[in-house]
């Protein structure tokens, strides 16, 4: 039997890309809402309680309104907006968060798609704050650097539109240090306090790259870039969905320079570790629309309804 899946919020950027990996499945079968009934609360509510599994991708006022019109308690909401990544009745769509992670999304009836730049910063913190090496007291400072599909369809439009000599440079915004990935980069970390983050958009379309700071003698235990590659390595062994590279191996660089879209069009998260004894860096690289967003939110259907978790997703 066929999973049925609605699709709340079917024509943003992560909206189309669902659709786009549902598209290629046999085992689900997509409702859709007529174009003229996008916006009517009945019809929504019709079909996300004739669903199997709703995702929601709308802003965080809209996406809290429609968690508010299921009225069973089989239907599976995944959401891809941040109202609910810090809220302990959902579970925050990482697997490979910690070891209890997956088997919590299996069981989870509401479960929150982390933010792309999150996601990032995560996966190569929380590791090291698992293993003591990183105080939950450490004052973190990571930059990000992404494609300007993140930032929807507007953005989008902008860059592929009339020639505009500012948009070919890189764009550092929210400088007021607010960004609203904030709460869960401490909250799904164990840090107590969220990193000093600056997010910046560059000429490209996807793509992104978190790199967060380390000097060893601000660590809990004096380790080097060799020992946090490793402690990386053993923490994801097995995830295929994440990849550590070797420290300090040719392939890490092209020409010199590091690729922030060497990932695109995976579900794969890229970490690396650059640097030597007196200062290093984590660098997390992934495609902002598949495990930064839509593709993260497939995952965690695949978990929900028993599929393989790795279907329709490239490694």
């Amino acid at each position: 039997m066929s999973t049925k899946v609605f699709v709340d919020g079917q024509e943003g950027t992560t909206g189309l890309k669902i659709f786009e990996y549902l598209s290629r499945r046999t085992d689900v079968e997509v409702l859709r809402i007529e174009e003229s009934k996008r916006k009517d609360i009945d019809e929504r509510r019709r079909l996300i309680n004739a669903s199997d599994v709703t995702f929601l991708c709308l802003p965080d006022v809209a996406s809290r309104e429609s968690a508010s019109l299921v009225e069973n308690t089989h239907t599976v909401l995944i959401d891809a907006s941040t109202a609910f990544r810090t809220h302990a009745d959902w579970a925050y769509g990482l697997p490979e968060l910690t070891r209890a992670q997956r088997e919590r999304l299996r069981t989870a009836k509401r479960i929150a798609v982390p933010g792309c730049h999150a996601s990032a910063f995560v996966l190569a913190m929380r590791p090291l704050v698992d293993a003591g090496l990183v105080s939950p007291d450490f004052a973190a400072h990571c930059h990000s650097i992404t494609g300007y599909s993140g930032g929807g369809k507007k953005m989008i439009a902008d860059y592929e539109g009339a020639a505009n000599p500012k948009l070919q440079s890189p764009r550092p915004y929210a400088l007021a240090l607010g960004h609203k990935h904030l709460p869960e980069m401490a909250a799904h970390t164990g840090l107590k306090t969220a990193p000093i983050f600056t997010p910046i958009v560059g000429p490209f379309y996807k793509g992104l790259a978190a790199t967060t700071y380390f000097s060893p003698s601000q660590l809990a235990k004096r380790v080097g870039p060799r020992d946090v590659q490793a402690l990386l390595a053993e923490y994801y062994a097995g995830e295929a969905f994440v990849r550590v590279a070797p420290f300090d191996a040719d392939d890490n660089l092209d020409a010199g320079f590091f690729d922030v879209q060497a990932s695109n069009d995976t579900n794969r998260v890229d970490l690396f570790v650059f640097g030597n004894e007196e200062r290093f860096v984590t660098v997390a690289r992934l495609d902002n629309l598949g495990k930064g967003a839509s593709g993260a939110a497939i995952q965690c259907m695949n978990l929900s309804i028993g599929a393989d978790e790795h279907a329709g997703l490239q490694r």
